[in-house]
């Protein structure tokens, strides 16, 4: 049965239309809970046909997952709502990754869709619709510390589907209201759980590919983007160097490069060679071996707290800078009122890459994280 102290009012379900926010809207009606379901239509997918897929698959947020969505409240019975947000998406997620990429850095569009979009937009929607609570389908966990009073962000029970990565932006206000049933489950069980349920997207496939980016070549979105703005695409040729400053060859611009790249480096080399630094300022892209990736530390700014208040003096923790990369021991030094912080890796990383998140935990607790300077 459902907890007395929210049963009175509506949990908000944001649907999607795949596997995990379907189950997530079906377990809670299943439970007791009054359900509404809502979809945010963020991006049109009709924008730059010229990148089309074949048919979307992989991508998250088509024409075809509102159908689903809606085809999955029906069978519920709960009411069910789209709301368009495409203006605030593409000023608030894809603008800034455009500026990123042009800046030389590697974005990650899901974190700011989660930050700005998909838990402050849509927390409005739900007092819209009178719930108390709203609901997703991502793998994480949240509890409230009684001691403190303050909620904590935990990993996934599931460390292979684990999310929390991308929500460390969160706020104690959006951590209070949020639900994530799925946190304590792994995707074979949600699977199970779903064809239970008798929910038509039981066996749906899951979303890789970012959903404004069809084909996964953002160098091509970002031209073709800034086309379709009456803005000149970027075409700025520069060099490829080696660490030494060696010219081995040209590019067609450092918004085809992330640090760590191999592949599509267009030259020949007796070994390997990795992308360690670009340049968008002089279109200079540095090349070296796999041992010149390693960094010792890195600087991360625009750092949000999570189950700590703030950092006030050095700390050990496990750091997180890549969404596939495991939490590695460090330690955390507190800079200008500790929204940046100097993290001290106890063994060198690989491919730390301006642009994308650190994220601290102690142990599955998530602390904070900031962005890769």
């Amino acid at each position: 049965m459902p907890d007395s102290s929210i049963s009175s009012k509506p949990i908000a379900v944001a649907m999607s239309g795949g596997v995990d926010s379907s189950t997530v809207a079906a377990l809670l009606a299943s439970r007791g809970y009054s359900v509404v379901g809502l979809t945010m239509q963020l991006w049109n997918q009709r924008r730059l046909p010229e990148l089309a897929n074949d048919g979307g698959a992989g991508r998250c947020c088509s024409l075809d997952d509102v159908y689903d969505a809606r085809h999955v409240a029906e069978q519920l019975g709960i009411p069910y709502y789209v709301v368009n947000f495409e203006t605030q998406f593409e000023q608030q997620v894809v603008e800034p990754f455009i500026h990123e990429y042009l800046a030389g850095r590697t974005p990650i569009p899901c974190t700011l869709c989660n930050n700005f979009i998909k838990f402050d937009r849509f927390i409005e929607l739900a007092d819209g619709v009178g719930a108390a609570q709203i609901a997703t389908g991502h793998y994480a966990r949240v509890r409230r510390e009684p001691s403190t009073g303050r909620y904590q962000l935990l990993r996934a029970a599931d460390h292979t589907k684990d999310q929390s990565y991308f929500l460390f932006g969160l706020t104690q206000p959006q951590l209070e209201r949020s639900l994530f049933p799925l946190g304590e489950m792994t995707k074979l069980e949600v699977r199970a759980l779903a064809r239970e349920l008798g929910l038509a997207v039981a066996e749906k496939s899951e979303s890789y590919e970012i959903c404004f980016v069809p084909n996964g070549d953002y160098a091509a979105f970002l031209e073709a983007y800034l086309r379709s703005k009456g803005r000149e695409p970027v075409y700025a040729r520069g060099d490829l160097v080696t660490s030494d400053g060696v010219k081995i060859g040209e590019h067609a611009g450092v918004h085809h490069f992330t640090v760590g790249q191999r592949r599509g480096l267009g030259i020949a080399a007796g070994e390997p060679l990795y992308v360690i630094a670009t340049d968008p300022n002089t279109q200079r892209v540095t090349v070296g071996s796999n041992d010149q990736l390693l960094r010792a530390a890195l600087t991360a700014a625009d750092v949000n707290w999570v189950s700590w208040p703030t950092l006030s003096a050095p700390a050990r923790a496990q750091v997180k800078i890549r969404h596939r990369h495991e939490p590695t021991a460090a330690v955390l030094y507190p800079v200008e009122y500790s929204t940046r912080v100097e993290v001290h890796f106890d063994e060198p990383q690989r491919a730390v890459t301006p642009g994308q998140a650190a994220v601290f935990y102690d142990g599955d607790l998530v602390l904070g994280g900031g962005w890769i300077e």
